[in-house]
């Protein structure tokens, strides 16, 4: 029986799963509804070795450009390196004014790793997933951004140096005073009395306001990343599904090169603005009072 559009669609969106089974054994999931029902623990194995790997070659390439590098004319691996390094350490010297060494290479880090994630997008929908049922995985997603997991890991990350930088620069104290004193704040002078008791009524509101923009930065940050790829993700498996007959295969063709010369923009502008938030984030766990 020939498999029916939503199948395809299904099929193309469901990650090759590993986890336990309700009679307890542990394997990988046969179909969607499997996966879903292994619960938390279970992992999606092609995100994760996607992920890795790409991470590997990001360390590969810019490993060899260092290797080369060479005080003469340099070439064309070692100009895209160096164009790539002083946009970004232009960038953040410009958001990040406090001093820090390991931000300028987290954000570099960040924005080629979630670039070359994104730049799986632009690999034909079939091609890798065919090849993978070839060899006997009947599941296989390639664009790890288009995981909430892999994207809120990597946010949760940047969520934990934040709490991190935090506590260093402003202490235990400072920090807890942020919460629950920003953003109404008891009016300095006065009563001490009234004033203690005005911090004690505003310290419950402030902590919820503050407690929720905090929690906000890496949700945010995670799903903005998967939205976007994921809807791009999409767009293409729609198009792909053009290619049934000479006339709208031709039409779908020249879409699907449309689509993908935008999208180089959106993997791109995705990737730098997850990049650029990180830094903003970590920039206001470095503020103190006295930067205000």
């Amino acid at each position: 029986m020939a498999e029916s559009s939503g199948d395809y669609i299904k099929h193309h969106l469901t990650n090759l799963t590993y986890g336990q089974h309700p009679d307890g054994t542990w394997g990988f999931a046969e179909n969607a509804e499997q996966a879903a029902a292994m619960g938390f623990w279970s992992i999606n194995v092609d995100s994760m070795a996607w992920a890795v790997a790409l991470g590997a070659l990001f360390c590969v390439i810019f490993g060899i450009a260092a290797r080369r590098a060479t005080a003469g004319v340099p070439g064309g691996l070692q100009n895209a390196v160096e164009m790539i390094v002083d946009f970004i350490d232009e960038t953040v010297s410009s958001i990040f004014q406090h001093r820090n060494d390991l931000i300028a290479p987290m954000a570099l880090t960040i924005f080629v790793w979630v670039f070359l994630m994104n730049l799986m997008d632009l690999v034909p929908v079939d091609w890798i997933p065919e090849a993978a049922k070839l060899m006997g995985v009947e599941f296989m997603k390639v664009v790890p951004s288009t995981d909430p997991n892999i994207t809120l890991g990597m946010a949760l990350a940047v969520f934990i140096l934040v709490i991190f930088y935090s506590i260093k620069v402003k202490g235990i104290g400072g920090f807890l005073k942020e919460l629950l004193c920003h953003p109404f704040e008891a009016p300095k002078g006065g009563n001490p009395v009234v004033r203690g008791l005005l911090i004690v009524i505003l310290a419950p509101i402030n902590l919820i306001l503050e407690g929720v923009t905090l929690l906000a930065k890496p949700v945010s940050l995670g799903l903005r990343l998967f939205g976007n790829l994921y809807a791009g993700e999409m767009i293409f498996i729609l198009i792909a599904l053009m290619y049934g007959g000479i006339v709208i295969g031709v039409f779908g063709a020249a879409l699907q090169w449309a689509w993908a010369m935008f999208h180089v923009l959106i993997i791109t502008l995705q990737a730098f603005i997850f990049a650029v938030l990180t830094v903003v984030y970590l920039a206001q766990a470095h503020d103190t009072e006295e930067d205000h």
